[in-house]
């Protein structure tokens, strides 16, 4: 649904609400991301205004949402494995994230959450999850390992993922400007 100004919303079939900006830059079109919209997060006036601010980026021939994608690459070397954790959580179904919540709180926040992805070690993971086997739940220590493993990935492949939308988006646009 459009809004204003190249903005508009999308909603996921889950539900999800998103605000997007569709801009051209250098002869082609781009989208930028703004963000999901949540009573407690992004709401519709707070995202009216971001346009403005990523139309005066196109104005300078900044591409916002190659700025954003490099912005989000500097992060993954920032954020500590509960705030990747946390953002791994937001993109699950309730009733999955209330399961994995737990065990994330119960086993993994102490040892791991004010850590650096760098500084979780093999060794790290491993002693927990023989701690946890130790305690007669080895299923637990596999879900745990997994757990961190797909954190892990959230921040490994965020950045590969957003770049390879970019270059499917830029093919479509060039396929789609060809047939104009």
């Amino acid at each position: 649904m459009a809004n204003r100004d190249g903005m508009y919303v999308v909603a996921s079939p889950r539900g999800d609400i998103s605000f997007r900006y569709n801009y051209r830059i250098n002869g082609r079109q781009e989208t930028l991301v703004l963000g999901s919209y949540s009573t407690d997060g992004l709401i519709l006036a707070g995202a009216r205004e971001q346009p403005i601010k990523a139309g005066k980026q196109v104005a300078e021939g900044i591409s916002p949402a190659r700025l954003k994608a490099q912005t989000i690459g500097f992060r993954k070397d920032q954020l500590r494995f509960g705030e990747w954790a946390e953002e791994w959580f937001e993109k699950m179904a309730e009733s999955t994230q209330d399961a994995r919540r737990f065990v994330f709180e119960h086993d993994l926040r102490k040892p791991f959450g004010a850590l650096l992805l760098h500084e979780i070690t093999e060794q790290g993971l491993r002693q927990l999850c023989d701690r946890i086997v130790a305690q007669g739940a080895p299923p637990v220590a596999v879900h745990e390992q997994k757990g961190v493993r797909a954190v892990y990935n959230k921040a490994e492949y965020a950045e590969p993922r957003r770049n390879m939308m970019q270059q499917w988006a830029d093919m479509i646009d060039q396929w789609v400007a060809a047939t104009e």
